[in-house]
């Protein structure tokens, strides 16, 4: 079973949408009002939480990312560490999660590399057309990562 569940697992996040069906049976179990504001735990890759969204009901979870990438520093003097979130995942998360922004493109986020998992924020970079994360000299140092090493990182939105 976890074999087959492996294979068709694999891209679940970026190919699954939420069935058309399943979300009006859902909302007439659930009956949300328009005026509630409601917390999703349960909401794995957020399909549901994103088509409630676009109901317009108040549906809010933690989306989560995986991916790997590598560490680079802004060229200014002093400049900060960053690393970039691949494309198609930068995509998704501003098409759908877009009303999340405050100001000059910042979105809340949690962060982890290896064990290390802290609060943070994720900016969108107009220029290269892709959110783009801060990492602080703490989190540098407790991971010990160091610039154009591959890094899995782990966010949620």
């Amino acid at each position: 079973m976890s074999l087959k569940y492996d294979k068709i697992g694999v891209n679940y996040k970026r190919t699954r949408k939420a069935d058309p069906y399943l979300t009006q049976q859902l909302l007439h179990y659930l009956q949300p009002s328009q005026n509630g504001r409601y917390l999703d735990i349960g909401c794995g890759t957020g399909n549901y939480t994103i088509a409630f969204q676009q109901k317009e009901f108040d549906f809010m979870g933690k989306i989560q990312y995986q991916f790997t990438t590598h560490m680079w520093r802004h060229n200014a003097p002093g400049g900060w560490y960053f690393v970039s979130l691949p494309k198609d995942i930068s995509k998704e998360i501003r098409q759908n999660l877009r009303w999340q922004e405050e100001g000059w493109g910042r979105m809340k986020a949690t962060a982890m590399i290896g064990e290390t998992r802290w609060e943070s924020a994720i900016w969108f970079d107009t220029k290269m057309d892709s959110y783009i994360l801060p990492i602080k000299a703490e989190i540098r140092k407790r991971t010990q990562i160091e610039l154009n090493q591959n890094i899995n990182i782990t966010i949620w939105i």
